[in-house]
């Protein structure tokens, strides 16, 4: 049988730019074999100057060569126009659209030009709802409407796709864990030695975060924290972010110099170490569509400390594989980071349930068998 082909819009891909929804592409791209199902990406430069590679299992197209504002804003016009001179010789059987925004609104204009190719749109949206709700409606509502299946990553974001329009039919898949690579235990000299690199000695209890400074994911929450526990509570911070500037303000402002440490970027291979040395991460989201680095932290054996909303409830259970904080309390933050580091009995309880949830749940090969099933269906 004659492969199916499927053309993906996403605004950003591997190898510099990666988040939730790279990650979920990539790993469910390479399950797929290339005798089931051939893919074709059309996403914006990184810098490089390729405007054609192979990475994994999909054949990239890139249009422009960097990120920036005006590169997203034009980025559905002209991913739109690639993929019709695209289409007229691969002859596309279906289009896979990462995230309603910029790709999805690609693939909107995409179909009014090409109505029998089936749009498949995925949902990972976890900030800017308001903004999508509000004078943009209009052309959100368009490409909700123009979905002939919309997968998403949470129940939460199953709801907002109805309250936004989707007529069609709506699934929850949510992202999913390399489980082996997050739980593969970090030798205990390994250990030491990258808290010592970090400037953390072993009776330091280490906060961790993971994602994008910026606001939906409360770092300046978890700083505050900080000034409702003692001293040998510290703060390792992962990730970059335009918020970066104003929380090392807050740290000067509250006098908590060398108790947060910034590591920036780390590779999504290198991220479960540091996720081991630490003893528990903590991400008070304001807003949230699922949370990936939940997910890893979990995996990766330490306790999660987050706020019930979006669609982090979905996996945690207060008390049973992690624990709430109340959204914008650093003091909440504090009292669970205590209890955690007190109650040795509640911590190995809820890593335990943690772990077992990610290892059953949360497999890429089951999420990719199930994201291929739709794929090969969809009409």
């Amino acid at each position: 049988m004659k492969p199916r082909r499927v053309l993906i819009f996403s605004l950003s891909y591997y190898p510099l730019l990666i988040g939730g929804a790279e990650v979920a592409v990539k790993e469910i791209t390479d399950r797929i074999s290339k005798n089931e199902m051939q893919f074709d990406m059309i996403t914006l430069g990184d810098g490089r100057g390729k405007r054609e590679e192979q990475i994994g299992n999909v054949r990239i197209f890139r249009v422009f060569d960097d990120v920036g504002i005006f590169q997203k804003l034009f980025f559905p016009f002209v991913a739109s126009a690639k993929a019709r001179r695209l289409h007229r010789v691969e002859r596309y059987d279906a289009v896979w659209a990462i995230m309603a925004s910029y790709a999805g609104y690609a693939a909107y204009l995409f179909k009014k030009k090409q109505p029998k190719v089936p749009i498949f749109l995925t949902i990972q949206e976890g900030d800017h709802f308001k903004r999508r709700e509000g004078v943009l409606s209009p052309w959100f509502r368009k490409i909700f409407a123009a979905a002939n299946h919309i997968q998403t990553i949470s129940n939460y974001l199953a709801d907002w796709s109805r309250h936004m329009g989707a007529v069609c039919p709506v699934v929850v898949i949510p992202n999913g864990v390399d489980y082996e690579h997050f739980s593969a235990p970090l030798a205990p000299e390994r250990k030491s030695a990258l808290r010592r690199e970090l400037g953390f000695t072993d009776q330091d209890i280490v906060l961790v975060t993971a994602g994008r400074m910026v606001y939906k994911n409360a770092v300046d929450d978890i700083i505050s924290s900080l000034r409702h526990l003692d001293t040998p509570y510290k703060f390792l911070n992962i990730g970059t972010g335009h918020d970066e500037s104003a929380l090392r303000t807050q740290i000067r402002d509250l006098k908590l110099d060398g108790r947060v440490v910034f590591k920036g970027f780390v590779s999504h291979e290198n991220l479960p170490q540091y996720l081991q040395i630490s003893d528990i991460f903590v991400r008070p989201s304001r807003s949230e569509g699922l949370g990936n680095s939940f997910l890893e932290a979990m995996a990766a054996g330490i306790p999660v400390i987050a706020t019930p909303v979006g669609g982090i409830p979905d996996f945690l259970t207060d008390g049973e594989t992690g624990f709430f904080c109340e959204v914008g309390n650093p003091k909440s933050i504090a009292q669970k980071a205590e209890k955690l580091a007190k109650d040795r009995e509640s911590r190995d309880y809820v890593v335990g349930r943690a772990r077992e949830l990610v290892e059953e749940k949360y497999g890429w090969a089951n999420i990719a068998a199930n994201m291929k099933d739709i794929l090969a269906d969809i009409s």
